[in-house]
């Protein structure tokens, strides 16, 4: 891997060959360490701008059934600008529901074995919600720094994976569960 230093800027504008290096070389997060966290996140997707979602923030919380988590909408206002949480009836907009699990080496969602996956296949999302057919994979980038971590984003197609897009995730502020 090039001796790029690993921080926030630095992945949100990297091309997909270097944070590809950074996927297989990073390593899987502890979920508990995870849990009562909320994380800015940035697509690497330019089409994400166009649709509204280039930036959001990932939440964890620790669930009857282990870690799970859910993604806040924010203020689409550019890299640098804070994240806003948009907000209706007072709470910050939570969607995309997801399970937190280790990667299982049988299993169809196990193409980075080093990482967490956040399957959307979750109950929490209604039936018809799209969002239920993403898989992310999801590894903490530097041993020594927890709060910065690397994903990358799939569609599950019956026993396919259609790869979508990387995000960035830094630690934000406590999660609202």
């Amino acid at each position: 891997m090039s001796d790029k230093k690993l921080d926030y800027l630095t992945l949100a504008s990297a091309d997909g060959d270097f944070l590809e290096e950074v996927m297989l070389s990073g390593s899987a997060p502890d979920a508990e360490k995870l849990a009562g966290w909320e994380f800015r996140g940035y697509n690497s997707l330019d089409l994400t701008t166009v649709l509204g979602f280039r930036k959001f923030k990932k939440g964890f919380y620790k669930g009857d059934s282990g870690v799970s988590g859910y993604n806040v909408k924010v203020e689409q206002n550019g890299l640098i600008d804070p994240w806003v949480d948009q907000v209706k009836k007072g709470e910050s907009v939570k969607h995309g529901w997801y399970d937190v699990k280790d990667i299982d080496p049988s299993s169809t969602d196990n193409l980075y074995p080093n990482s967490l996956l956040l399957d959307y296949a979750s109950d929490r999302n209604p039936k018809l919600d799209p969002s239920r057919v993403l898989r992310d994979y999801l590894v903490q980038v530097d041993p020594g720094n927890p709060d910065l971590l690397l994903g990358k984003a799939f569609v599950a197609l019956a026993d396919k994976r259609v790869f979508v897009s990387y995000f960035v995730l830094e630690r934000e502020n406590p999660s609202t569960l």
